[in-house]
This record gives structure tokens, sequence and C-alpha cells, in this order.
């Protein structure tokens, strides 16, 4: 018989948090011995000068900049190579400046700027080669302008592979920033729906990760071949508990004024404690599920996102949460009445989603994003895919349970 473990491992990025600490960047740059780096970030950066204020910041610390700014949706394979390709001109370091797509986006240059290979090497098997991260990498500033992905403080960069129908990541230690710059203030002209939709993402962030089977309920694995994701913690645990607290508070109100300052504020703290948590224990069925949802049909048009052509990361997790939730409710019965009641005071974790989703204008169904019955077998197979995730669920998960998740969700 196979030992469980005895032993978890919580480990998290240096964060500095506040209003005005993204004006501290070069500094922090300099300290960490950078002397040219490449500035990832998105149109809508440098559209609204923080492009600007960020170089002239490195500038003064005696740092050279050089801006790339073509971050355009969700990472793909092509616009990560477009990416990469500029990454190896000789930099030093690397700033992701943005959402979710402009961070992970920074993690991978800062990756094959230090490592040889290709995308598929790393990225997670069976989809990729699953091939461990060499050793460390340049060193990472990360300044997120939405509150959500929590990409800042995690060990993850996701991966939209449009030809193989799925979404995936490349996961290990190494891939996580060596500072994270939370500054509430950048997140301040966030569109109402994609603070919506990252909102979802940091409370699913939190949910999963309090719900995920417990470290101690796995197989022992060697250190060396240890996973990032290795179950809930009592360390993860508190974590999470004030994320979900902060969002089912906030989120309502950020959505429907964006210059709120103070729910801002929570919803920057939410997200990053939850990436912290989430890193480390890692999350389930929502996210196995999300990663097909956005990748096998890009055609529903958000709001907030430019009149792009995608399903938010956010949406996707968050439209067959209720289902999912509904059924391991039994096998964790407890956190899910706790959840509940952090969330909105009530103690049936499944609706209290069902209404926030509702109250931020996200859609609830997924006939909503274009998904019909002859979409599931599709989408069974690319959550099938995630077994990285799917091993967390704190009940057995397998394609029958996926299908009926699927068409609860319909």
């Amino acid at each position: 018989m196979t030992a469980n473990a005895t032993t978890f491992t919580f480990d998290t990025a240096p964060v500095v948090f506040g209003a005005g600490s993204s004006a501290e960047a070069g500094q922090h740059l300099a300290l960490l011995g950078v002397t040219r780096a490449l500035v990832v970030c998105d149109p809508f950066v440098t559209a609204s000068g923080l492009g600007e204020r960020l170089e002239a910041s490195l500038r003064d610390a005696g740092v050279e900049t050089v801006a790339y700014d073509r971050i355009l949706g969700e990472p793909s394979e092509e616009s990560v190579a477009e990416a990469i390709a500029a990454a190896r001109d000789g930099f030093d370091g690397f700033v992701g400046v943005g959402g979710g797509s402009a961070l992970d986006t920074a993690k991978l240059c800062a990756l094959f700027a230090t490592h040889e290979g290709d995308l598929l090497d790393y990225v997670n098997a069976p989809i990729g080669r699953g091939v461990a991260v060499p050793g460390p990498l340049a060193p990472l500033v990360a300044l997120p302008t939405t509150s959500g992905t929590g990409s800042e403080v995690t060990t993850v960069a996701v991966v939209d592979f449009p030809r193989l129908g799925t979404k995936t990541g490349i996961s290990h230690r190494h891939l996580r920033p060596a500072l994270a710059l939370v500054d509430p203030l950048l997140t301040v002209s966030c569109p109402a729906g994609v603070t919506a939709s990252v909102g979802l993402d940091a409370l699913l962030h939190a949910l999963e990760a309090y719900t995920v089977r417990p470290y101690d309920s796995r197989p022992y694995v060697p250190l060396a071949e240890r996973p990032p994701y290795q179950g809930s913690s009592p360390l993860a645990d508190p974590l999470c508990e004030r994320a979900i607290e902060l969002v089912g508070r906030n989120l309502r109100t950020a959505v429907a004024d964006g210059a709120d300052v103070e729910a801002r504020t929570a919803l920057a703290l939410a997200s990053t404690i939850a990436g912290i948590a989430f890193s480390g224990a890692g999350v389930h069925v929502p996210h196995a599920l999300a990663y097909p949802i956005a990748s096998v049909k890009h055609e529903w048009r958000p709001q907030g996102y430019g009149g792009a052509a995608l399903v938010p990361h956010g949406f996707a997790v968050a439209v067959t949460a209720p289902a999912v939730f509904r059924l391991v409710a039994d096998a964790v019965p407890e956190r899910c009445a706790t959840a509940a009641r952090l969330l909105d005071g009530g103690d049936d974790l499944a609706a209290a989603l069902e209404r926030l989703i509702a109250d931020v204008g996200a859609p609830r169904r997924l006939g909503e994003l274009g998904y019909g019955e002859d979409d599931l077998a599709a989408l069974v197979r690319g959550a099938l895919d995630q077994r990285r995730l799917l091993v967390g669920s704190p009940k057995e998960v397998g394609a029958a349970e996926l299908e009926m998740l699927l068409r609860a969700s319909l």
C-alpha cells in the first residue's frame, strides 16, 4: 500500500501591496540586478499612459526598457510564439503589466529567454511532454491591472491551443514571478464585464482550493516529482476563506461602480491571496471544464473586451460552478456550508453562486456562449485532458460525470 503524504509546501512570491506601489517598479528591478527589461503588456496599458509612466520609473532607476504591447486576447500558441521571439533579444529581466494574459505571456517570455525548448516540451501531459523547467528564470516583476487571475503570485501560465481544442498550461515553481507589485489603483479603469469575469475567477480559485482533496489524502511523491498542486492545507484554508468573503462583499459594488477604490482594493487583495492559496493547493473540476469551454468555440463577444470573440476565463469557470458544487457538496459538506455563509450569508453554496453570477451580469448557461448538445463530446474530451486538475476533485469525476455537469449547465 502506498503511504499518503504527511507534508505540504506553502510558497509564494514576495508581494508589495497598496495604492501607488507600481511607482516603485524601477527601484525593485534595480534591486533584482536587472539592467535591460522587456515590458510585456497589452495596447490598453500603452494607450492609458501607464506603460509610459512605468518605463520612466525603470529608466530613472537605470534600467533600459523595451516595450512589447501586442497582447491581444488570451494567450494562444501563435501569440506566445511571437512574444517569445521578441524576448530572445538579450534581456536580463521582464516586467508583466496587465491582466492574466499579459502576465502569463511574460512568464513564458522569461522561461524561453532563459532556457531552450519548445512550448509543448513544458506543457502539462498528456497534451504536452511535461518536461520540468530546468532551473530559475530571469527575474520577472508582475503588475496586475485586473483583480482575478492571481497570476502575479502563481506558478502557472495558461495557453490556448485551438488546433488541439483546449487550453492548458505550464506549471512549475520556477514560473512564479520574482516579485508581485499589486497596486489597486491600476484596476480602477477595468471595464464592468472584465471586472465581473476576473472577480468570479478569483472566487473560484478560492472555492476550489478550499474544497480540493486535502494534502494528506494524496499518495506520497518524492520531492523532485511533487506537483505544484498538493491539496488543501491549514495554511491555504484561511486565505481561501478571506478571499471568498472579500469577493462576496465587494464584487457587486466594483461591477456597478468601478471608481469605488475601497471595493477595488478589497478585490485586489482577494485575487492575490486566492492566487497564493491555489498555487499550492490546486483547483479542480470547474477549472478543468473551463479550459475546453474557452477553447472549443470563439464566437461569443463579451462586453468590455474590445469586441474580441472569446469566452473569458472567469466566465468559462463560473458557468459550470453551480452544477459542480451541487455534485460535490456531500463530499465536503462543512466546507461548502462555510463557503456559502462567507459568500452571502446563506447555507447553499451552489445557490449563492447562482445569485452572484446573475447579479454581476455573467453568463449563466453554456447556451449563452454558443454551446449545445452537439458540443458535449468535445468539451468532455478537453476536460479529461486536464487530469492534473481532476485528481484534486473531492469526488471522483470521469467522463460520465463531466457530461452530466455540462448538460446541467446548458
